[in-house]
């Protein structure tokens, strides 16, 4: 790779990334009333946080195994209605027990 090719790909990177973002607020202009694009609408935020932080979460530890320990100490916790700060206290507790027992 050329290193005067780098800019122009950063800046088809930024104009790509402006018009996604550009586009829906210049082209919907009104209130949307379909119950079932609203509906759509208001889960993207959490699928899209999902589906990022769920193989950063198996793949944080040396093994797939602590991380997976984690993920179910913190759904148990979540589940149980236990504070934020419990939950990942325990998470990463989970993975420091298990990372101990794994060496």
């Amino acid at each position: 790779m050329e290193s005067g090719n780098i800019y122009i790909y950063i800046a088809v990177m930024a104009i790509v990334t402006y018009i996604i973002r550009a586009l829906p607020l210049t082209l919907i202009r009104r209130e949307i009333k379909s119950p079932y694009i609203r509906s759509f609408l208001y889960y993207v935020p959490y699928a899209t946080l999902s589906a990022m932080t769920f193989p950063a979460i198996l793949h944080s530890a040396r093994s797939p195994w602590a991380g997976g320990v984690a993920l179910f100490t913190a759904l148990m916790l979540a589940y149980y209605g236990k504070s934020l700060l419990t939950v990942a206290t325990g998470a990463c507790l989970a993975v420091y027990i298990i990372e101990l027992a794994i060496i």
